[in-house]
C-alpha cells in the first residue's frame, strides 16, 4: 500500500495526477501512523482514533481503514518523508480542512492520556509543513484535548 502510494506522488510519466479522497485519507492516516510510532509506545487506543479517522472521513469502510493501517505499520521504519504527504494535502486541501486534519493528529496524541515530548516535536512539525501558524497549532490542540 505505501509502495502504491509512493507512486501516486512521484508517477513514472510526468502527467500530473490528481489524486481522489480515498488517496488523500491514505495521505492523513499516513501522517498519524508517524506521530504514533515517534515514541516507541505503539499503543491500541493511538491505532484505534487512527482508524476511526479514517471511517468518520466517510471514504473508507472499517475494513479498508484497517488495511491502510496495517500495510502502513508494516511499512513504518521505511524512510518516507513527510513532505510526501503534507506536500500532497497542501494541494488538495484548504486551511479549515488542513486544520481539521491537526486536530484528528493531536486525537491520536492524546488517545493514550498523554502527550510525549516527542509526540508534540512531530506535531508541530506537521503543522509547519502543513502552512499553519501557531494559531492554528494550540487552536487544534485544545479543540483536541477537550473532546479527550
Amino acid at each position: 500500500m505505501i509502495e502504491r502510494l509512493k507512486q501516486f506522488f512521484a508517477p513514472d510519466n510526468n502527467e500530473p495526477v490528481k489524486p481522489d479522497a480515498h488517496q488523500l485519507t491514505v495521505a492523513a492516516t499516513a501522517l498519524m501512523v508517524q506521530l504514533s510510532r515517534v515514541d516507541n509506545d505503539e499503543d491500541q487506543s493511538e491505532l484505534r482514533t487512527i482508524v476511526d479517522f479514517a471511517v468518520r472521513s466517510q471514504e473508507v469502510t472499517r475494513e479498508e481503514a484497517e488495511e491502510i493501517l496495517s500495510d502502513a505499520l508494516a511499512q513504518a521504519d521505511d524512510s518516507t518523508s513527510l513532505y510526501e504527504f503534507t506536500g500532497l494535502i497542501n494541494e488538495h486541501l484548504d486551511q479549515l480542512e488542513k486544520q481539521a486534519l491537526l486536530e484528528s493528529i493531536w486525537r491520536v496524541a492524546f488517545a493514550d492520556g498523554r502527550i510525549d515530548k516527542y509526540e508534540e516535536h512531530l506535531i508541530r512539525r506537521m503543522a509547519d509543513l502543513l502552512h499553519l501558524n501557531h494559531r492554528e497549532y494550540m487552536q487544534a490542540r485544545h479543540r483536541a484535548e477537550g473532546q479527550n
